[in-house]
């Protein structure tokens, strides 16, 4: 294919995924290749990082999950080492107050196990009764829980956007080029792909193409000729104010699947569908009051009865980018394409997982292997082998 426009890497995707991978990929002195990212929404006010409930932290089910976002926490806390430009680091201003997954009779052998691998793996998390529920969050309705588990450090949520810019401020400070458009094609020769199509009628020659398309990556893909199990699906939260004050509260996940956790001096509430409820796929972000009427505000009101007269105050809705098979990512290269590289399916864990990801397609980029945490178990060829790694604790 003749082009007069090469680059060395073009990331499709400028949120937090592609500036991730951008920014370890250029840090790196092994590499001095041209990067360019190409993002369709330069506002990001559509964008699944922006829209999210921003949180962090270690309490998963599978150990890859876990040290995962380990090295997530470790970027968040240590910016000046990661995100530093002319000394100037972003403020994420991050609320170290945890998670709490709560757990009736039903859900108890699932909660001691995931604690016994967590403890396993030194996170600091604590298994609490129904009593030692009661006393330390009074606030709690516990005669229907069998109990709990609290993550004690390296847990809570942060400023997103202001996660994103220190990214993208980074991977520019080091020549990374960002092109505002939208893909619509792939150009492939055989088991490589050649370019990279633009709507605007720009072709950009490739070595490597990076899809961190969000809930567009199956689009992405399918450029390619690639089917990937990874579908948009809505997610909405919900802004309230309560009469009273929790205090210092963890995030907290009741057993429904319902999510509460402190926003300045109100609170963000929010819930993802359980298995058998209608979850369509969709791009659009039309809000929705009647699940708030219908399943949140019920769940809140039981698990924390001063909640019974809360207000709602806002709605808004989010994307995840749901990996329809075991809501893990699939990173890494294509076991055809060799020069493809996904970074897709996080089920609502991209925002916690981005900088472990986009160090890990850094190394294989530029050294062919992972040089750090072996992404290999989440690669794309897993699903044609059937070897699934389910995680359950989605939230």
């Amino acid at each position: 294919m003749n082009s007069e426009e090469r680059a060395d890497v073009v990331i499709v995707g400028g949120a937090i995924i592609g500036s991730a991978v951008a920014t370890f990929l250029a840090d790196r002195p092994d590499f001095d290749g041209r990067i360019v990212v190409v993002e369709r929404d330069p506002t990001f006010r559509t964008s699944s990082t922006t829209l999210s409930a921003a949180s962090i932290r270690l309490q998963f089910s599978t150990p890859l999950n876990i040290e995962i976002s380990r090295f997530g926490v470790e970027v968040i806390k240590h910016l000046e080492r990661f995100l530093a430009v002319d000394g100037s680091v972003p403020d994420v201003d991050f609320v170290e107050n945890g998670y709490l997954f709560l757990a009736t009779d039903a859900g108890r052998t699932t909660l001691e196990r995931n604690h016994a691998l967590q403890r396993g793996l030194d996170v600091e998390v604590a298994l609490l009764d129904r009593a030692e529920l009661r006393a330390r969050f009074p606030w709690l309705h516990t005669d229907d829980l069998a109990g709990g588990s609290l993550g004690l450090a390296d847990e809570g949520w942060f400023d997103a956007y202001a996660l994103l810019q220190g990214f993208r401020r980074r991977a520019r400070s080091l020549g990374v080029e960002e092109r505002i458009g939208e893909v619509v094609g792939l150009d492939r020769d055989g088991d490589r792909l050649v370019g990279v199509r633009l709507a605007d009628g720009g072709v950009i020659g490739v070595e490597w193409v990076v899809n961190a398309a969000g809930p567009r990556a199956a689009e992405v893909a399918a450029m390619a000729g690639v089917e990937l199990p990874v579908r948009p699906r809505k997610r909405h939260v919900y802004h309230v104010e309560a009469p009273v004050s929790l205090g210092a509260a963890p995030l907290t996940i009741d057993p429904t699947g319902v999510y509460l956790r402190p926003e300045g001096a109100a609170y963000i509430a929010g819930f993802s569908p359980r298995d058998g409820d209608p979850d369509p796929d969709t791009l659009d972000l039309d809000t929705d009051r009647a699940a708030f009427e219908s399943i949140v505000w019920p769940a809140l009101a039981h698990r924390v009865p001063a909640f019974d007269h809360l207000r709602l105050l806002d709605t808004w809705a989010g994307h995840y980018e749901v990996n329809t098979l075991d809501a893990n990512a699939i990173i890494g290269p294509h076991p055809v394409i060799g020069n493809l590289l996904f970074a897709n399916g996080f089920s609502g864990h991209g925002l916690q997982q981005a900088p472990a990801v986009g160090r890990g397609l850094a190394e294989w980029i530029a050294t062919g292997r992972y040089e750090t945490i072996d992404l290999r178990p989440l690669g794309f060829d897993r699903i044609a082998r059937g070897k699934l790694i389910r995680e359950l604790n989605v939230v």
